[in-house]
């Protein structure tokens, strides 16, 4: 397996908020959808505009029960209003219900005030689905629509790190990053693209920046952990913070950096750590470990062939 492979590896197990969507989409929160009350329609221009400002406010804070039960009614009677329909997409897409998301910003007209953010919903959702070209198309269309929409570009910044397109990576999360004033989610996305490509004291300075615009950031604690054991820190890597850290998965996680590195006996020690830090068998350090024992292996037999 290949340096680059073990990194795409490590991105699985590390990579948290930023995979997600409310990641890609800027800090929209979770939670379960309220039934929408009964109210009396809305009717009027005023009161339709209010209702969407309220509603951006309510996703920008994460309150997505209030968003829910305020568009519920406002859709009542405007049912096919472009931005109403915008937001509940993103209301579906921050709850995870990417495949809803989807079918909503797909009522919006590519000529409709609000097509360039739809398109950017449509795009995050297409690349929580796995439809990754898909959502390259519909992102660019964003941007293109509307420069300032900053979750496009920071989930062209996603799409182009898993295609391993750098140079267009670094471009899309620096167009996120001035659009969004630093962002924090757009901080650790760049941090982690920096990760990727072994840029771990660039990576260093976002994850930090990141973490002191959003202390409770985990996506960024985790890949600063991940960061450190790549120099070879394992015990800070590994150390349980203040919040309800995990330590089999902190240490399972810094034994696979470590068998980035190629310190085997390292990661097979952190490994075993992990796997005594839980009650039950840790099924995820266990096949770490038998990974690292066949790539010691691996590389001895070659060194081996090397000195005959």
């Amino acid at each position: 397996m290949t340096t680059r492979a073990l990194f795409a590896a490590a991105a699985g197990c590390i990579l948290l908020l930023a995979a997600t969507p409310g990641a890609a989409a800027g800090g929209w929160g979770r939670a379960k959808p309220a039934a929408l009350p009964a109210a009396p329609p809305v009717v009027d221009t005023a009161t339709r505009e209010a209702t969407a400002s309220a509603v951006e406010t309510a996703l920008a804070e994460g309150r997505l029960v209030d968003a829910s039960s305020l568009l519920g009614r406002a859709l009542a009677s405007e049912g096919r209003d472009p931005r109403l329909l915008t937001l509940l997409g993103e209301t579906s897409l921050a709850r995870g219900d990417a495949p809803a998301a989807l079918a909503t910003f797909a009522q919006v007209a590519a000529d409709a005030p609000s097509s360039p953010r739809a398109r950017q919903g449509e795009g995050l959702a297409l690349s929580v689905l796995g439809r990754s070209d898909g959502a390259l198309q519909a992102l660019r269309t964003a941007v293109a629509g509307d420069p300032r929409l900053w979750r496009a570009w920071n989930g062209l910044g996603r799409e182009y790190d898993r295609r391993h397109d750098w140079a267009a990576a670094e471009d899309a999360y620096a167009h996120a990053l001035d659009a969004s004033g630093r962002d924090a989610l757009a901080l650790n996305n760049r941090g982690y693209s920096q990760l990727l490509q072994g840029r771990l004291a660039e990576a260093s300075v976002d994850l930090i920046a990141a973490l002191e615009k959003k202390p409770d950031l985990a996506a960024a604690r985790n890949n600063l952990r991940l960061v450190l054991a790549l120099k070879g820190d394992y015990a800070r890597a590994s150390a349980r913070g203040a919040g309800g850290d995990d330590p089999a998965a902190l240490l399972n996680n810094a034994g696979f950096a470590a068998l980035l590195r190629g310190d085997y006996d390292a990661s097979v020690a952190l490994f075993d750590q992990a796997s005594k830090a839980r009650d039950t068998y840790y099924s995820k350090a266990g096949e770490n470990r038998r990974l690292a024992l066949s790539l010691k292996a691996q590389d001895q037999r070659q060194e081996a062939s090397h000195g005959n």
